[in-house]
């Protein structure tokens, strides 16, 4: 089973955007023109996934060549780094932005002349690659599942939050095609509402029998209705295995766990972070108070009113049954065997 449904597509001369803050209710295009607006589109959610973000940045890097070139010429190297760095630090946490301009950036040596048409020919390969490993990861992680299983997810990890097919909603998307998925169980993941926006709207759209939860039913949900899986994505899978996600992962898993269902985390190679020894060392970010105290316009705690709004949480790797990437499955993840694993796949 594939999806009909992309984040984020090139269009000759730009960068084109499905604005998800706008989804389900309006299916509209940011078209990007410059670094600028592809990475004030990535802070400012119109995009988000970690692989998406990355795919992003990297055609972002391609439109800042592009100014650079066409102002300064041979000079242009010089002329984008300002560009690089404010693609790079768009979204702190997902570990897939940095390396996607980094990896971009390795392929600056060499050029001469307009280097647009090389730097498109690497982003496209980044978004293709993402993709390939997305069906990769779907079959890695369907193998593990039961026939018949209920499973439950947290935020969105879909062809919306990727390159295509998706990191945990591409296994469940895979497993469902395969008999081994009877009904998923969708969070709505607060403040953004990931969970009820757009997870449930690719679902929709393909026809998977799927309900809604409120994220504070977490833990009934396991003890009652029985999911045998949290089937969760990753911004960042540190050396231990400790992993960051969207902010309620960490809720879910020790809701999983202890009801006796597996927890998995389905993410690329890319979201990998052998440089990070622990989650303790992951800079979670902080979003502003207004995403709590509103819900779009409306007001919904008294005006002026703090809050505090990480939008990630780390889920400690003793809570991670497997991890699963392109590559296979890290089962009861810990530093040696992330590290053993790595060894094989570099």
């Amino acid at each position: 089973m594939s999806s009909a449904v992309c984040a984020l597509r090139w269009r000759g001369d730009a960068l084109e955007l499905l604005d998800q803050r706008l989804l389900p209710a309006q299916q509209t295009w940011l078209r990007c023109t410059s670094a600028a607006e592809v990475a004030e589109a990535i802070r400012d959610m119109v995009v988000r996934g970690a692989p998406a973000i990355g795919i992003a940045a990297a055609f972002g890097v391609v439109l800042a060549a592009r100014t650079g070139y066409a102002s300064h010429g041979a000079g242009w190297r010089e002329a984008v780094v300002a560009d690089l760095d404010r693609l790079a630090a768009a979204r702190p946490t997902a570990v897939n932005l940095a390396w996607a301009v980094r990896r971009m950036v390795g392929g600056f040596a060499g050029l001469s002349g307009d280097p647009e048409p090389a730097l498109l020919a690497q982003a496209c390969a980044i978004h293709d690659a993402d993709l390939a490993a997305n069906y990769a990861m779907a079959a890695h992680g369907a193998a593990l599942i039961a026939p018949g299983s209920k499973v439950a997810t947290h935020c969105n990890t879909g062809a919306l939050a990727t390159g295509g097919h998706g990191t945990a909603l591409g296994v469940i998307r895979t497993a469902y095609a395969q008999g081994r998925i009877s009904e998923v169980f969708v969070d709505e993941t607060r403040p953004w509402l990931q969970g009820a926006r757009l997870t449930a709207w690719e679902l929709q759209q393909d026809g998977i029998p799927a309900r809604l939860v409120v994220d504070g039913a977490a833990a009934w949900l396991f003890a009652r209705l029985r999911p045998a899986w949290l089937i969760v994505g990753a911004d960042r899978i540190v050396a231990n295995g400790d992993t960051a996600n969207k902010i309620g992962t960490y809720t879910a898993a020790l809701a999983a766990r202890a009801h006796g269902a597996r927890v998995m985390v389905v993410a690329p190679l890319s979201t990998f972070d052998a440089a990070t020894p622990t989650g303790a060392a992951i800079k979670v970010e902080e979003r502003p108070a207004q995403e709590l105290t509103r819900l779009g316009s409306q007001l919904i705690a008294p005006e002026g009113f703090a809050a505090w709004n990480p939008v990630f949480d780390v889920t400690p790797a003793g809570l991670i049954d497997a991890i699963v990437c392109e590559h296979g499955v890290i089962e009861q993840p810990d530093a040696a065997r992330i590290a053993a694993f790595m060894a094989v796949t570099r």
